[in-house]
């Protein structure tokens, strides 16, 4: 977090120039801002609210390029299987008991907002609502996920996987369990001592492969994932017992954390195969 003043000083610009910029791009969800206590009385303080910007551009001929985009609450599993430490918590406080995984099937977790596992998976199923015909050309899948540790720790890494429809894309190595700062949205009932927020991922399947934030990560493609009109897409995120680093994983609501987004989904196709 940085104090506005100390921005219109190293940009040279007066304070109220300054507050104006950063107000258009509060406005835009790019910034954030608050309040906070200073040597004389209080002080506007701004961070960024993503780490990260990707713009994906056509490329070739697609200039029939169309895309679908869904959103799924992280408490919407269809499936799972997950060991302790293991638990859910919505906005208000937490659901069922902690580290117990009957607590998953409790009706309650779909206001979930916040879920965490040692080891395991849980498994969203998407509708296809791309229009029948329609070659799907990519997938992208975000989420805002760390480590899940005791408490919480900055050195704690976990390799998480995501698998569509069965075919698994691989592996990312989350650096830790992320504390210390509190997370933008996590409620004020939380305690401190616990994880706070994630970073958000996105991970990518092409014609060419797949890739996560831009870096490629296997060479599964958007023809293995066998996508059919009229069938689910199977969205299974988690940690193998037998990866390298079992240091489970944190998945984040639009509620809780840094971010405020569920769980998303995007296909593009190209609409000149539509038989709409």
């Amino acid at each position: 977090m940085v104090p506005v003043n100390q921005i219109a000083k190293d940009l040279g610009l007066p304070a109220s120039t300054a507050a104006m910029h950063i107000m258009v791009l509060e406005k835009a969800g790019l910034l954030h801002t608050e309040m906070r206590p200073a040597s004389r009385g209080l002080q506007k303080v701004c961070a960024r609210t993503y780490d990260e910007l990707v713009i994906d551009l056509p490329r070739g001929e697609h200039h029939t390029r169309a895309a679908i985009e869904l959103t799924m609450p992280i408490g919407g599993f269809s499936d799972f299987d997950v060991e302790p430490t293991c638990g859910l918590a919505s906005a208000d406080g937490l659901i069922g008991y902690l580290d117990d995984p009957n607590s998953f099937y409790e009706p309650e977790r779909l206001r979930a907002q916040l879920l965490w596992f040692r080891a395991g998976f849980v498994e969203y199923r998407f509708p296809n609502r791309v229009p029948p015909g329609a070659p799907v050309l990519s997938l992208q899948l975000t989420a805002e996920v760390c480590s899940e540790a005791p408490l919480n720790h900055p050195d704690w890494p976990s390799d998480i996987s995501v698998w569509v429809n069965g075919a698994h894309l691989g592996e990312w190595t989350a650096p830790s369990d992320f504390g210390r700062t509190r997370g933008r949205l996590t409620p004020a009932w939380w305690e401190e001592k616990d994880s706070q927020f994630g970073v958000l991922k996105r991970w990518r399947v092409t014609g060419e492969g797949t890739s996560i934030d831009g870096v490629t990560l296997s060479d599964v493609t958007i023809e293995t994932l066998g996508l059919r009109a009229g069938e689910p897409i199977v969205v299974r995120l988690g940690v193998r017992r037998d990866a390298h680093f079992v240091g489970g994983i944190n998945i984040f609501g639009r509620e809780f954390g840094n971010y405020p987004e569920d769980m998303g989904l995007r296909l593009e196709y190209d609409s000149a195969g539509s038989q709409e």
